[in-house]
């Protein structure tokens, strides 16, 4: 048996199953679209959209699976629109998101400068789904990307890592588990509440001058737990529950990436604050 499968344990199996079980398995691939779709590199950001809008993909995940709703709804919206794999691991086809954060962070920031010398612009908005909403955040406070980067929406972000309803706390009654996850997935390691890789991202705070936060979380999570760890503090920042907007919203942590339109009105919202509109129920059919 490969190692990778070795490393899946209950604590990688619960996110494999809340990720991707939504995904449709002919909807797998390397690539994103290009052309008419998202990852047009011939289009130009509007006066009406001026940030082309980089989405980032969360673990256990890849750049078409996780942004199938998601990146046709802003692109229908006047949105240049891309999306890119990051922590491969090798002989692991499909899944990405699984290496060192540190290092996927340094993927991003390669990438965030090919869509800007592609697209002619300054600056990047930046929309993550789990890993995905907290990882860019290394690149802004450790890699320079505060100096690329207008706003990061994190949708049910890492940002404090995750107890996975508790699980982690088990770890240590399981001799070399947490060895063997770290050698083996080393993103899910990162992941975990307290691990050493968060304590260095939210040393001396969890923002950079100059970039606007939004965190868009459930309250039915069951990955990243306790849900209200996902939220930032600091200047520029907004919060928000999505059962606050809307309390029969019944998403949880995979739901709210891959299919939550009440989710993605306000990630609209966030690129666009300027021209927000109440987000509620309704705004599943917007």
């Amino acid at each position: 048996m490969l190692p990778w499968k070795r490393a899946l344990g209950p604590l990688a199996a619960l996110l494999l199953t809340t990720t991707v079980a939504l995904v449709p398995a002919t909807a797998q691939a390397a690539a994103a679209p290009s052309g008419g779709g998202w990852n047009d590199y011939s289009c130009k950001p509007s006066a009406a959209h001026p940030r082309p809008v980089v989405l980032v993909h969360g673990t256990f995940a890849n750049a078409v699976d996780n942004w199938l709703a998601l990146a046709p709804y802003l692109k229908n919206r006047g949105y240049c629109v891309f999306s890119s794999d990051f922590g491969q691991l090798p002989g692991v086809p499909l899944f990405y998101g699984l290496g060192p954060i540190d290092k996927s962070a340094e993927q991003l920031k390669v990438y965030v400068d090919k869509v800007l010398a592609a697209t002619g612009t300054a600056e990047v908005d930046l929309v993550g789904h789990s890993q995905g909403g907290m990882m860019p955040r290394y690149y802004l406070k450790f890699l320079g990307g505060a100096a690329k980067v207008n706003a990061l929406v994190g949708i049910a972000p890492s940002n404090h890592g995750t107890t996975l309803s508790g699980l982690t706390n088990l770890l240590p009654y399981f001799p070399g588990a947490e060895d063997l996850l770290s050698a083996n997935t080393p993103a899910l390691t990162d992941q975990v509440a307290g691990s050493a890789f968060l304590t260095k991202l939210n040393e001396g705070g969890d923002t950079v001058p100059g970039v606007r936060y939004t965190v868009l979380a459930t309250k039915y999570d069951e990955v990243v737990t306790p849900y209200r760890s996902q939220f930032l503090s600091g200047s520029g920042v907004h919060n928000v529950l999505l059962q606050d907007l809307c309390p029969a919203d019944l998403s949880e942590h995979a739901a709210i990436g891959l299919l939550d339109r009440i989710a993605f009105h306000e990630v609209t919202n966030a690129l666009d604050p300027a021209h927000a509109r109440p987000t509620t129920c309704a705004s599943a059919f917007d």
